[in-house]
C-alpha cells in the first residue's frame, strides 16, 4: 500500500496552528521531563520517522466502526494494560494476536455479523497514574508510568523520566505492529486453524458448557466449505491497532498531514482513545484529539452526565460523522444499571449515533489482603450482562467490548471455569499495572458475550 502521507507536504498554517493549541491548555498526566531539550530532540526524531499505521486504513476502520455504530458490526479490542518493551517478543505477541482471533470466530458466530478485530497493542506504552510519586517503607519516588516514560524498578535511576525511551517506544511498536501484519496476512489467521484452536478450549471439562456451540461453528464451516467458499480469502483478516492518546511528547510527532486533503492523521495507531482522568473539555487532550481524522474513543465512568456526554460529542464529533466517535463505557458491575440507561436515553433524543463498547474491566478493580491489584472474572461477566440488558432496555445497539486481555496464562484475575482463588494470584502474577484476562478467560468471555449477542 502507497502511503499517502507525505510529512514534506504542507497544511493550512491554521491546521497547524491547531494541532499545537493543546500546548496553551491545561494538560494532566504527563511525566516531569528532567531535559526539555532532550525531549524536544526525541521528538523530533520520531517526527522524521515513518508512519506507523495509514491515513486510507484509518478511513476503513471509520467507515467499519460506522457500520458497528449501526448495528451491523460488532468491535472486539483487546490486549495488555501496559505493553512492555521486554514484553514484545514474537511468543507473546503471537500469543495476544492468535487469542484475539479465537474470540473472534466465536463473536462473529454469535453475532451473526462482522466482527473487527483490534488490539490494545503498538503503542499502549504510557500509563495514567493517580498519584506522581510512589512510597515504599520511607522512600518516595516518581511513579512507574509505562515503558515509554520510566522503568518499573523502584530505583531512583529506573524511574527517572528517560525521553530516550520516547524513542524506544517507536521502534517496539513498529517491530510489533510489523509481526501483526505478517500473523494476519500470512496465512496464521485461517478460519479453520483458528477454529480447531477453540474446539480444544470447548472440549475441556471445565468448558462442557460451549461445547454445542463450538460444534455449531463447526458445522457452519464444514458447510462453508462444501459450498465451495474462497478459504483464500479466509486465511487473511483486517486487524488494527488502538492505544490511550496519552503521552503528548510522542502522540504530536506521530501525527501527520495527508498529501490527499490536507488533514492531519495520528500515525501511531489507527484508534485513539480519550481516558476518564484526562477528557476534561477544556483540556489538552480532547482540544488535540477533536483535530486529527482519526476515529476516537472515549472513556466513560458511572459519573458521566448525559450533559458532560453531550458536550464531549460536540467537541470531538461537531459534524455527527459516522464512526468518528466511540463511547467506552467502564462504570462498574454495581453501577452500569443505573448509570449508563441516562445516557443512553439522552443518545436517542440527539443527531449523534457513537458507537458503544463496554470496559467491563477498569470500574471492577479490588485489591486482595495479600496486596495483589486483582479483578473478579464474576464481576466482569456481570458488567458485560449490565451492558447488553440497558441497551436491550433502551433500543440501542451495543456495539462491542474492550478488554484487558494476555495470550499467555497468567494467574491475575479471579474465578473463571480454572477457579482461580487469591492464593493462585502468586503462581504467576506477570502485570505491571492492572491485571489482565489470561487465556481462558479470555475466550470463556468471549463465549459468553456470544451468548449475549445471540440474544
Amino acid at each position: 500500500m502507497v502511503d499517502p502521507i507525505d510529512p514534506v507536504v504542507l497544511a493550512d498554517d491554521s491546521v497547524i496552528a491547531g494541532l499545537d493549541y493543546w500546548r496553551e491548555l491545561p494538560i494532566k498526566q504527563q511525566p516531569a521531563w528532567p531535559d526539555a531539550d532532550a525531549v524536544g530532540h526525541a521528538s523530533a526524531q520520531i517526527a522524521s520517522f515513518p508512519p506507523l499505521v495509514f491515513a486510507g486504513e484509518v478511513d476503513i476502520l471509520r467507515e467499519r466502526l460506522a457500520r458497528a455504530a449501526s448495528g451491523d458490526a460488532f468491535l472486539l479490542q483487546g490486549g495488555d494494560c501496559a505493553e512492555t518493551f521486554a514484553g514484545a517478543t514474537a511468543d507473546q505477541i503471537r500469543n495476544r494476536v492468535k487469542t484475539i482471533l479465537q474470540m473472534a470466530v466465536v463473536l462473529t458466530y454469535g453475532a451473526s455479523m462482522p466482527v473487527i478485530k483490534m488490539g490494545r497493542m503498538a503503542g499502549q506504552f504510557a500509563k495514567p497514574r493517580s498519584s506522581d510519586t510512589e512510597t515504599r517503607g520511607d522512600v518516595t519516588l516518581p511513579a512507574y508510568r509505562g515503558d515509554i516514560v520510566n522503568g518499573y524498578d523502584f530505583t531512583p535511576e529506573s524511574r527517572r523520566a528517560d525521553p530516550a525511551r520516547l524513542v524506544e517506544g517507536y521502534h517496539t511498536a513498529a517491530s510489533t505492529l510489523n509481526l501483526i501484519r505478517a500473523f494476519t496476512q500470512g496465512g496464521f489467521a485461517d478460519l479453520r486453524e483458528v477454529h480447531s484452536w477453540n474446539k480444544g478450549f470447548a472440549s475441556n471439562p471445565a468448558n462442557h458448557r460451549y461445547e454445542q456451540l463450538a460444534r455449531d461453528i463447526d458445522k457452519a464451516i464444514r458447510f462453508m466449505e462444501a459450498a465451495g467458499a474462497d478459504f483464500d480469502e479466509l486465511k487473511r483478516v483486517e486487524f488494527y491497532t488502538g492505544h490511550e492518546g496519552l503521552l503528548m511528547d510522542y502522540e504530536r510527532p506521530m501525527t501527520r498531514i495527508d498529501s490527499r486533503t490536507g488533514t492531519p492523521y495520528n500515525t501511531s495507531a489507527h484508534f485513539l482513545w480519550i481516558g476518564e482522568r484526562t477528557r476534561d473539555l477544556d483540556g489538552a487532550h480532547v482540544d488535540f484529539l477533536s483535530r486529527v481524522r482519526n476515529p476516537i474513543g472515549v472513556k466513560l465512568g458511572p459519573s458521566t452526565t448525559p450533559e458532560t456526554m453531550q458536550k464531549l460529542i460536540d467537541k470531538l464529533d461537531p459534524n455527527r460523522e459516522p464512526g468518528r466517535l466511540t463511547f467506552i463505557t467502564r462504570m462498574g458491575a454495581g453501577k452500569i444499571r443505573d448509570a449508563l440507561p441516562p445516557l443512553l436515553e439522552a443518545i436517542k433524543a440527539s443527531e449523534a449515533n457513537p458507537l458503544w463498547v463496554t470496559d467491563p474491566m477498569h470500574g471492577n478493580g479490588i485489591t486482595t489482603p495479600n496486596g495483589y491489584k486483582t479483578r473478579r472474572f464474576d464481576d466482569v461477566v456481570d458488567e458485560v450482562k449490565g451492558f447488553f440488558e440497558a441497551h436491550r432496555e433502551a433500543g440501542t445497539h451495543p456495539g462491542g467490548i474492550h478488554v484487558e486481555l494476555t495470550g499467555d496464562d497468567v494467574t491475575e484475575c479471579l474465578g473463571g471455569s480454572e477457579q482461580l482463588d487469591e492464593a493462585a494470584l502468586a503462581t504467576r502474577y506477570e502485570s505491571l499495572c492492572d491485571p489482565r484476562l489470561n487465556h481462558m478467560q479470555s475466550l470463556e468471555l468471549a463465549f459468553l458475550v456470544a451468548e449475549e449477542l445471540a440474544k
